[in-house]
């Protein structure tokens, strides 16, 4: 497969080499110290100049191109996760408690990969290497952005490791890919009392019991079936004791939409049920929501020069459709706020392996899916830069 991209053997073993580093030494959100050092000596080593630390252990280099195109960027996502690894790889974690268990270290090796390409075929306008942290935590695409990273940017690309699809194969397609992720908590205060006398007391695990059941409502009554929708109670909490009603019941959960008017009536009506369900069971109800990541929808544009670039990197039969409806979260969706762009899912499973899930001890993406990549992210911006001039 990779035998007829742009890749010397120097070259290959200079990307395999930077993701092996990355992954033997993963630093969580915020703290990708090393890292940011580790990916601007492989820009140097690409011959990428133009360098900036940003959003503190963020990393930007910006590749020139020819002349007279849009600037344009392409994203790598750099931090690692609290999780032991159990992989038995040579070049596994050497960090206790902390692994690339979501395959970043192959997005910032395979961003490097594709400057490398495009110091040698530019892109008719510049194209800006992204390299961010705290994708985990849903920060880091809100920090590079606030710290002027994607300043007079037109479009931006990325990808995703994913064991579902073969290297070689690539889901490149307009519309939503990924959902939002609102958390809430919920407190629920009643009287506590005896548990042999729950009449003289107002319990709380019966309105939290009540509740439960009620939202779940919402999605399958109060939302279109034809808009996707999830919310998850994820913990509760309440009492110590078998035979004492509590004071209080804590819940927590998630909310998960593909469209910002589904998120806005959901996150709605989860307040005005779980006041209404507390009222009749005689509780007080406290509801607080954290807003996530909004929904990542790719551009119709952005997702056909996408496909474009797949198809002549790799082939007219490497484009995939996702087939599922993703309700997972991803804060490039921040940047498709701001201008358009295209995240894809790059095929990492090697021939007759398993369609193992990310964010697992044992998650081991192929490493054949660091030239795939590199080449059509350096295609993609060559396309969009071009596209976007005209």
């Amino acid at each position: 497969m990779t035998t007829s991209l742009p890749f010397s053997d120097a070259d290959r073993a200079l990307i395999i080499a930077l993701r092996r580093d990355l992954h033997r030494n993963p630093e969580l959100s915020w703290k990708e110290v090393q890292t940011q050092i580790r990916l601007e000596r492989a820009l140097r080593e690409c011959g990428v100049t133009d360098i900036r630390h940003v959003a503190t252990t963020g990393l930007v280099g910006r590749v020139p191109g020819t002349g007279g195109g849009a600037t344009v960027a392409i994203r790598g996502d750099i931090d690692a996760l609290p999780i032991t690894e159990e992989t038995g790889l040579p070049y596994a974690s050497e960090n206790p408690g902390v692994m690339h268990a979501c395959g970043h270290d192959m997005h910032a090796s395979w961003a490097v990969g594709a400057a490398l390409l495009l110091t040698r075929n530019p892109a008719a306008g510049d194209v800006v290497i992204v390299l961010q942290p705290a994708e985990e935590l849903g920060k880091g695409a809100r920090a590079m952005i606030d710290a002027g990273a994607v300043d007079g940017v037109k479009a931006i690309f990325g990808g995703h490791v994913d064991r579902r699809f073969d290297v070689g194969q690539v889901v490149a397609q307009a519309g939503p890919v990924a959902a939002s992720t609102d958390t809430f908590r919920i407190s629920l205060r009643g009287r506590g009392g005896h548990g042999a006398r729950p009449h003289i007391s107002i319990d709380p695990i019966v309105g939290a019991g009540a509740l439960i059941l009620a939202l779940q409502t919402i999605v399958s009554r109060r939302l279109d079936p034809a808009s996707p929708g999830v919310l998850s109670i994820g913990a509760i909490h309440g009492g110590n004791a078998a035979n004492v009603i509590p004071d209080v019941v804590d819940l927590a959960g998630t909310v998960r939409t593909t469209t910002e008017s589904a998120r806005t009536l959901i996150l709605a009506e989860l307040e005005r049920l779980t006041n209404a369900v507390a009222a009749a069971h005689g509780v007080v109800a406290t509801v607080q929501v954290s807003r996530g990541t909004p929904p990542l929808v790719n551009g119709d544009d952005a997702a056909g020069w996408a496909a474009s670039a797949v198809r002549g990197v790799l082939g007219d039969d490497a484009v995939r459709p996702l087939g599922i409806t993703n309700m997972g979260g991803e804060d490039f969706s921040y940047y498709l706020e701001r201008m358009t762009g295209c995240f894809m899912r790059i095929g990492s499973r090697e021939p007759g392996g398993l369609p193992l899930d990310v964010h697992t001890a044992t998650f081991a993406p192929a490493e054949d899916a660091l030239f795939t990549a590199s080449a059509v992210l350096a295609q993609c911006a060559r396309i969009a830069s071009s596209e976007l001039s005209s």
